[in-house]
């Protein structure tokens, strides 16, 4: 890098550190910070559903993986992720935006209290806040990675200062800020992405390369399931991604809240999918034929997007692809923190011994204020964790993403995004606390237990274990009462008044109105609804418009 390329990537800061200044105007109480009070446009939501999906180990670790065995990086990873995103689009997305508009609520997990209990809630909220650290933890570390490359700081350095940098603009404006930065940050990663493509295709004799191309690489780069990564690893990913992508990521959920109606959270989710579709294609097309332009030096090839960027684009453009890699992770880890902080703030502090009654009290600028101190808390600890992200414990980077995130995000979110189908209202908190409960068991089992077992069965048999036990404890021990069925109404009736125009009444064609058993109707929720919503009090919270 030269003076030009610093220039790029301390300017990209500065607009960061400005857009959250900026939005700091937009923030008035924990509705603001968690959700932008319900205003959030479908498009930028989409975008910054989008953006907030991945991060720089598509740099690092996916960059290897692509660098190794060719197409089946897109193919059994952002494919899946766009089906799974599609799917939810239609099961979850409206859903998990009646939570705030119907509900009230500010953080994707406080409904819990009411659907289950509060040893449900609290089991989901600091299992999830743990796993959350190391997966934010890992994003550092493959950003501070690439920093490393091009700059020649350390490990330690590039975590310090990609940190710093997010942890003062998504403290400071919410999401409102991250939103903003998002979209920003896409159009960034667009220019830099076309530029890298234009640059490799130009290097292999013109825009013919995308089809001559395949001819000089190794037979099995064309292939679209190879090595590990089989059919049965695509389809155990595509379970995954389905719950992960459509909520199981808070962060996720988050931006389906934020819109101001069911109708546009659907909408959102289909621009990520369509997003999920097509970009990564282009980002990893100049992956795919690194090995005829570079050799990487590490053995898992973690370095190679990083020497071809180096090797091929002038100084300025550099600057603008290092950008990029800032982009992405930095849009993931700023989201996460939001939604961690919302997390905490209107779940876990509540119920703390010491800290509960005072949490409960908060009036809106204190409730605004633990919010942006547990950010920074998060943030900190999710550092610290990233400078051990290469140990024994963690192995390398893309084990912490595909492992540790896809094995243990399973057990957490399917209590949460099932709880809201009507179909499995018959699980109660036992189910809910079984399935997480043995999903953790299976994680540890098939990670650490006996040597051996496929990476596919290490990825899916968490998820697989919770979404069994969670149908067949529901079946077996039914735990419906009329107050759950009353929450489960006012999430699924398609009446709304905030803009729906009455569209799919009767939930999405699932489990009609809501109408449950005992005659428990949408008219009958008023003492659920105030439960949930936390009128009867809460950390500094004000009901979103409607």
């Amino acid at each position: 890098m030269n003076s030009l390329d610093w220039a790029v990537l301390i300017g990209y800061f500065g607009v960061m550190v400005a857009i959250g200044v900026w939005s700091h105007r937009r923030v008035d109480d924990v509705s603001d910070f968690f959700t932008a009070g319900g205003r959030m446009p479908w498009w930028l939501s989409g975008i910054s559903h989008h953006m907030s999906g991945y991060s720089a180990v598509m740099f690092t670790g996916y960059a290897g993986i692509a660098y190794q065995y060719g197409v089946t990086s897109y193919v059994t990873w952002s494919f899946p992720i766009a089906v799974g995103i599609a799917v939810g689009a239609r099961l979850f997305a409206g859903r998990l935006n009646r939570l705030r508009s119907r509900l009230h609520v500010a953080s994707p997990l406080e409904y819990l209290k009411s659907r289950y209990n509060l040893p449900a809630q609290q089991a989901l909220a600091w299992s999830g806040v743990l796993l959350k650290i190391v997966d934010v933890g890992a994003k550092w570390a493959a950003i501070a990675t690439l920093l490393s490359v091009f700059t020649g700081l350390s490990l330690n350095q590039g975590i310090l200062i990609t940190g710093v940098v997010t942890g003062v603009y998504c403290t400071v404006g919410g999401l409102w800020a991250d939103a903003l930065t998002e979209l920003g940050q896409f159009v960034i990663q667009l220019l830099a992405g076309v530029a890298m493509l234009v640059t490799v295709l130009a290097e292999l004799g013109g825009v013919s390369a995308l089809w001559t191309v395949w001819d000089r690489l190794p037979d099995s780069h064309a292939q679209p399931t190879v090595g590990p990564y089989t059919l049965t690893f695509l389809l155990a990913y595509l379970f995954i991604k389905t719950f992960e992508y459509s909520g199981g990521m808070w962060n996720q959920a988050q931006r389906y809240m934020a819109t101001r109606s069911a109708r546009e959270a659907r909408r959102s989710a289909r621009l990520s999918a369509a997003l999920w579709f097509v970009w990564p294609a282009v980002l990893f097309f100049p992956m795919w034929v690194a090995p005829l332009l570079v050799k990487a030096e590490k053995p898992d090839a973690s370095d190679s997007y990083a020497l071809l960027t180096e090797h091929l684009l002038p100084h300025g453009l550099l600057g603008l692809v290092i950008v990029g890699f800032f982009s992405h992770t930095m849009a993931m880890c700023s989201s996460d923190a939001n939604a961690i902080s919302a997390v905490f703030t209107r779940d876990i502090a509540p119920a703390l011994p010491k800290l509960g009654a005072r949490a409960r009290s908060w009036s809106h600028r204190a409730g605004l204020l633990a919010a942006r101190l547990s950010t920074v808390a998060f943030l900190a600890l999710s550092m610290a964790i990233a400078t051990q992200v290469n140990s024994p414990t963690f192995k390398d980077i893309i084990t912490v993403v595909i492992k540790w995130v896809a094995g243990l995000v399973g057990p957490i979110s399917i209590p949460f995004l099932l709880g809201m189908v009507p179909r499995f209202r018959r699980s109660g908190p036992t189910a809910a606390l079984v399935s997480w409960a043995a999903g953790l068991f299976a994680f540890w089992l098939t990670n650490y237990g006996p040597a051996g077992v496929q990476l596919q069965i290490q990825i899916v048999a968490p998820v697989a274990t919770s979404l069994v036990l969670y149908v067949v404890i529901g079946f077996l021990k039914p735990e419906d009462t009329p107050e759950r069925d009353a929450v489960l109404a006012r999430i699924n009736s398609g009446d709304d008044k905030d803009g729906e125009d009455g569209e799919e009444r009767g939930g999405e064609g699932e489990g009609g109105s809501g109408s449950g058993r005992d005659g428990v109707g949408s008219g009958g929720t008023s003492a659920a609804a105030r439960t949930v919503s936390g009128r009867t009090g809460g950390p500094g919270h004000r009901a979103a418009p409607r």
